[in-house]
């Protein structure tokens, strides 16, 4: 058996505008339609406690035992509970630790799974500390897991109920809506997941980073999250229907893969992924202006292009060995290591510039000189153009071209020349 008491604030604080709506309707109506779609679940009995319904607040009196079991627990009593909640109207002050109190004794007994389900504004006006009724509750042997959602307020108060439960905040209705739909399935399913993104040092520390879970073997997406790290500085708790196995997909780069994944029911699942990641940096290490250069970045001994990355930005990568294709003329090509929360910096020349003119349209290619001597082919010049610009890395180069219209080899010119960082060179051909 599942018992789920709503305590409802209907405190004067809750008839402040929320977008379109009060907050009191706009809870009393995502409450009304919760009971809707939890009627027909087995096992399940509500109930309905609201404070701050009774006694108007006024400027010199306000009531801290305004609180009150509208609906006992009891079978087939949601209409009951929907009809209390439509007559419900918010105008005094806010004993939330007091009704979490009294809330010990509304549960009939406590061999049952007890949950409290608190839609408040999260403004205590009473004053009483909320880990004594804590103790208490636990002094009374009451087994009771309190959710607390809060409606757009600062909940820093709610902080305090950290010794009883945690609280989710909604800062908008269709936030509001999700978070109540994600506290009841984890009321009723009593089955919560959390995904271990762990650094090279197996601490799950890693996160901000995309998750699918397809059902396994498929290519049928069921859930997709941006993996958090929530303010306990732990992976926050999903809720997952246990009754398919998973393919977890995380999208680093590369990305990481655990396939089959079985979700245990009525238990808290902890699935542990090894994703230690680190950073990769490549900039001009003297340039005076902004050039605009990709690098190419692969696996180490493989060709497959996981990105391209812009020279100046900061990118994360998996931990390992990498090859780069830093994508300049002519390319450069480096191999480095990431390594675990550090940024691996890869500094290279800044460019300069070549740009020919010609009297003719002519054929050719531009070199670069090797520390050897030898030459290496770098680009081809356009045919069809009397000029050209190029943007070359620092080096001697030589260019080698004839007049098209000329048809014998003994026409071929060239030119050698340095291409310093920053600097211009321009050659008439």
């Amino acid at each position: 058996m599942t018992r789920i008491l709503f305590i409802l604030d209907a405190s004067n604080s809750m008839n402040a505008r929320w977008g379109a709506q009060t907050r009191i309707d706009a809870a009393k109506e995502l409450l009304a339609k919760t009971v809707d779609d939890i009627h027909d679940i087995p096992n399940l009995e509500i109930g309905l406690r609201v404070y701050g319904h009774q006694s108007p607040i006024t400027a010199t009196y306000q009531d801290c035992n305004d609180t009150k079991l509208e609906v006992p627990f009891g079978k087939d009593n949601f209409g009951q509970v929907k009809a209390r909640i439509k007559s419900i109207y918010a105008k005094g002050t806010t004993p939330i630790a007091r009704s979490l109190e009294a809330a010990a004794g509304d549960f009939p007994d406590n061999t049952s799974r007890n949950i409290i389900i608190l839609i408040t504004d999260g403004l205590e006006a009473c004053d009483n500390d909320p880990c004594v009724i804590a103790k208490k509750l636990k002094d009374k042997g009451v087994n009771v897991t309190p959710f607390v959602i809060g409606l757009g307020m600062d909940l820093s108060y709610l902080e305090k109920f950290n010794c009883i439960g945690t609280y989710a905040d909604a800062e908008t209705k269709e936030a509001f809506t999700k978070v109540l739909e994600n506290i009841v399935s984890k009321a009723l399913l009593n089955t919560t997941v959390q995904i271990n993104l762990n650094d090279i040092h197996k601490s799950p520390k890693e996160t901000d980073v995309t998750m699918f879970l397809y059902e396994a073997g498929t290519t049928n997406l069921k859930y997709t999250f941006t993996h958090t790290i929530n303010k306990y500085g732990n992976p926050d708790t999903l809720i997952i229907d246990p009754k398919f196995k998973y393919d977890l997909v995380v999208n680093t780069t590369p990305r990481v893969e655990k396939k089959n994944i079985t979700i245990q029911r009525n238990v808290h699942n902890t699935i542990s992924v090894d994703s230690p990641q680190g950073y990769l940096k490549i900039r001009f290490s003297n340039a005076d202006r902004q050039y605009q250069v990709d690098a190419r970045v692969m696996l180490a001994e493989t060709e497959k292009t996981l990105n391209t990355q812009k020279i100046s930005e900061t990118e994360k990568y998996i931990v390992g060995k990498y090859d780069i294709e830093i994508l300049t003329l002519p390319r450069i090509y480096i191999t480095t290591d990431i390594e675990q929360s550090s940024t691996s910096t890869l500094n290279i020349s800044a460019p300069g510039f070549f740009n020919y003119s010609t009297g003719q349209p002519v054929v050719g290619q531009i070199f670069s000189q090797n520390s050897n001597g030898s030459w290496d082919w770098v680009c081809n010049l356009d045919e069809n153009s009397r000029s050209g610009e190029f943007q070359l890395q620092p080096g001697a180069y030589r260019i080698v071209y004839r007049q098209s219209q000329l048809k014998s080899s003994t026409y071929t010119m060239e030119q050698n020349f340095r291409i310093n960082s920053n600097k211009t060179v321009s050659l008439r051909l």
